[in-house]
């Protein structure tokens, strides 16, 4: 099947006349020939049903979990996106799901896919994303006792503002030349001179007085070579003295 009928199927699949349990819609990824995929939009409310008609053998088929993550949406919400994948018909799709960012909270996939765990839980500890009825929900990359969660866009980048970063950061801007422009901070980058060590401590950039339109700066005045005096000629090299070879009889 293809990316477009996958989708489509999914759709039809999931389709009812309740118009209270939210939209499913489908669309293409990018990639190409043989790297397209099916994207498929469902409710959060029906994230664990759209999975088991995805995973049915008389459906989609697609019996294989691939990977699991979010992306953050700023005020929207999250989007937490799966990849399930179909060893015998080789097709895949991306079922996709928004929580919003107050209390995120999606049903878990372990039941019906038991390699979702670990991808859930990591999940969990960097946006925050609750996975309901998750056998084990508890951290797996950070350490004990951290606090926050790295992948969200308002986790503070510590590191940024306690060591420069190496390289050029922006075009023209490096360590040994100065600016062409400001530079633009990503999100979680604090500005250092509110937050950090050096909080207070640096003076605000000073901007180049640029030469008003149309006028263009003046050149310095170069000296006028000396003509010489009436009747004497110009120094210069004295010509070199044609040399003679030498007769040997």
């Amino acid at each position: 099947m293809t990316p477009e009928e996958v989708g489509d199927r999914l759709v039809q699949l999931m389709a009812t006349e309740d118009p209270t349990t939210g939209e499913v819609t489908a669309g293409v990824s990018g990639g190409g020939p043989g790297h397209a995929r099916a994207v498929v939009d469902v409710p959060v409310g029906r994230w664990w049903q759209a999975a088991g008609i995805v995973r049915d053998p008389g459906a989609l088929g697609c019996d294989y979990f691939d990977w699991l993550s979010a992306v953050d949406e700023l005020e929207d919400g999250f989007d937490v996106v799966a990849h399930l994948w179909s060893t015998r018909r080789r097709h895949g799709v991306l079922l996709r799901t928004r929580v919003p960012r107050a209390d995120p909270e999606v049903e878990s996939l372990v039941d019906l896919y038991p390699g979702a765990a670990w991808h859930e839980r990591e999940t969990f500890e960097m946006f925050g994303i609750v996975f309901a009825r998750h056998p084990d929900l508890r951290p797996l990359l950070l350490p004990p006792g951290f606090e926050g969660h790295p992948l969200r866009k308002e986790f503070v980048l510590a590191a940024r503002v306690a060591k420069p970063w190496p390289g050029a950061k922006e075009p023209g801007e490096s360590e040994h030349g100065a600016a062409k422009r400001a530079p633009m901070r990503p999100p979680g980058v604090p500005d250092p001179n509110e937050w950090g060590p050096m909080k207070g401590k640096i003076p605000p950039p000073e901007t180049p007085a640029r030469p008003a339109r149309g006028e263009r700066p003046a050149r310095p005045a170069r000296p006028a070579p000396e003509a010489p005096a009436r009747g004497e000629r110009p120094s210069g090299p004295a010509p070199e003295t044609p040399k003679t070879e030498e007769r040997t009889d």
